[in-house]
Formats: structure tokens, C-alpha cells, sequence
């Protein structure tokens, strides 16, 4: 007979997390103000965790270019934090990684993802929501997506400072959301499909920066900024009521006034607004960039036969990826 080689079961977990898009309300969400914002399926990261036969937890992240082992990133790295913090909250050691009955081994995980950095579409909060998962899955430690969302929040405080808490709401329930800070979470029902051309300038933009840049801004001069947010904040209202009584096309005006005000707030840019023109010029019922704004994306409300022409104009006009998304 010949020799029997005794292996360790593989034991693996997979889960996914979508990105999402800010329909109305960035910027005036940090100051208590409503927000909407709808999850982005055709985008999203996937996370796979794995026995390894290496001791210790080894994290693959081709996206970002990172090949390494825990211990080795500083206690502040974007995805290194997030998984201590889930090795706390689930009372693991991530020197003890093999978990004793699946042998000595360690883990490791791959992560990839389609969702672009830094672009408004809440990559950071989805790598988080799907490592969150994937580790309480592997550790057969379930958490509510209530946990989920709260952990994922504490980790966007460290990467953005002053977070609105929309992108891991968003993320973590996968559903259309209305949102304001410190309030219970509600989401809302779409009255009638309806069609957004999401296109991206191709320029990265942290949102921690513009968040500070605002937060300077209303210091200085708080009854002006505070009644920019109040409009913002009403046009959100009003946004979620036409959504839910299907009437979408009222949406467009909403847009370019949301688009205005943001351009007060100074995160706007030169890309962002000719994108915005072009999308109107195009054929779009209205734009305004979406998110932290001085880069990522912009967003046009379109007729669905209309998409594509909009979408083709966007690339001609310098966008350099555009996404056709059906909100419903």
C-alpha cells in the first residue's frame, strides 16, 4: 500500500458586501441632517477566509497591494484595525488563528474588489461589512447586522474622522436607507424604479479631508453653513417622499439644487461640475456629485432609454468608468 498522507480539513467562508451611493444629503448628514442613499449591486468586495497551514493570519488584498501577515501592519491600518477590533469583540487571539481542533495552522484571508477607492461608493465601509461577516461566520460566532453596523461605524471614525455613519448603514442592510445621525435607522420603499448614471472622475478623494475642509467652514461662520445644510436637509425630505410616492422625475431638479449648495460647501470641483453639465446637456432630468465630493463620482437621474446615451457622453466629457444602475 502506499502512503497515506493525512490532511487538515479546509474549512472555508465566503461573503460579499455591495457598494453604495448617496442620493441626496452628504456634508449636511454630518451636522443631524437627513440623507438618502441606496445600496450599488454591481459593484462589491468579496472576502474569503481560509484554513492556512501558516501560522498566524495572513491578509491578501490585491486592490490595495497588501500581502501580509497581522502582526507586521501598524494598529491603524484600514483593514488590519478592523479585524483586531473583530478578533476582540469575539474574544479570539490572533495568535491562537488555527483554533486548536482545525489544526495549527493559521488563517488567511482574501480579499478583491470591484467597488473603486476612494470614489464615494463606500469601498472602505464594504471591506469592512464583509470582513466583519465573513470572521464572525468563520469563528461561528454570529452578530446581528445591528453588531455589524455599530463595529463598522467604529472603524470609519478612525479613517474619516467625523463620519456621517450612511455608508456602513447603507452597506451592512443593503437596503435604501433615510438617514440621520444618532436617529433610528430607517429605510424606505421605492415607489417606482427608476434609473441613475453613476460616473467616476478617476480622481481619488479621502473623504476625511473634505469633511475637515467643511467642519472649518461652518467654525467660522455657522448661521451661514448651518442654513445651507437646512436646504440641503429639506430637499432630502422632500426627496424621499417623491421616491416613495413614485414619482422619481421630481428627483432631477432636487439634484441640480442639492448640486448648488454642495458647490457652496466648496467640495465640488472642476471635473465633478463638467460632468454634471454633461450630464444635464446630454439628456439627464438632473446631476450633482455624490459623497465627499473634490473627486469620485457624480450621479444623473436619467430615463432608462436615455441611459446609455448619458453614460457615452460622460466617458467623452473625462469620466473614466461609468456604472447604469436600476434603484427599486
Amino acid at each position: 500500500m502506499g502512503n497515506i498522507r493525512h490532511r487538515r480539513f479546509l474549512f472555508i467562508v465566503k461573503t460579499s458586501a455591495s457598494g453604495k451611493i448617496i442620493l441626496f444629503g452628504e456634508h449636511a448628514v454630518v451636522y443631524n441632517r437627513p440623507a438618502l442613499a441606496v445600496p450599488v449591486n454591481q459593484v462589491q468586495v468579496d472576502v474569503e477566509i481560509l484554513d492556512s497551514d501558516s501560522a498566524g493570519v495572513w491578509i491578501h488584498a490585491p486592490i490595495i497591494n497588501l500581502h501580509a501577515e497581522l502582526s507586521s501592519l501598524p494598529s491603524d491600518h484600514p483593514i488590519g484595525s478592523v479585524i483586531l477590533q473583530v478578533f476582540s469583540m469575539l474574544q479570539q487571539s490572533p495568535s491562537l488563528s488555527g483554533r486548536g481542533a482545525r489544526g495549527e495552522g493559521g488563517i488567511q484571508i482574501n480579499i478583491s474588489s470591484t467597488i473603486p477607492v476612494a470614489s464615494g461608493l463606500g469601498s472602505g465601509a464594504a471591506v469592512s461589512v464583509a470582513l466583519i461577516r465573513a470572521l464572525s461566520s468563520f469563528f461561528f460566532l454570529p452578530l446581528t447586522d445591528h453588531q455589524i453596523n455599530q463595529m463598522v461605524f467604529e472603524s470609519e471614525k478612525l479613517h474619516h474622522g467625523t463620519p456621517s455613519g450612511i455608508d456602513n448603514t447603507v452597506i451592512t442592510f443593503n437596503k435604501p436607507v433615510y438617514f440621520i445621525k444618532d436617529k433610528p435607522i430607517e429605510t424606505f420603499t421605492v415607489g417606482k424604479p427608476f434609473t441613475i448614471v453613476i460616473a467616476d472622475t478617476g480622481i481619488s478623494a479621502p473623504t476625511k479631508e473634505s469633511v475637515g475642509d467643511v467642519r472649518k467652514l461652518w467654525q467660522k461662520d455657522k448661521n451661514k453653513f448651518e442654513s445651507i445644510f437646512d436646504e440641503i436637509g429639506q430637499i432630502s425630505l422632500i426627496a424621499r417622499r417623491a421616491i416613495e410616492s413614485g414619482k422619481p422625475e421630481l428627483l432631477g431638479e432636487l439634484m441640480n439644487q442639492n448640486h448648488e449648495l454642495l458647490q457652496q460647501l466648496t467640495v465640488s470641483s472642476t471635473e465633478l461640475d463638467k460632468l454634471v453639465l454633461a450630464a444635464r446637456n446630454a439628456g439627464a432630468l438632473g446631476a450633482k456629485l455624490s459623497g465627499g465630493g473634490r473627486g469620485g463620482n457624480m450621479i444623473a437621474l436619467v430615463n432608462q432609454a436615455e441611459a446609455s446615451q448619458v453614460a457615452e457622453s460622460l466617458i467623452k466629457s473625462g469620466a473614466k468608468n461609468t456604472i447604469i444602475t436600476e434603484i427599486k
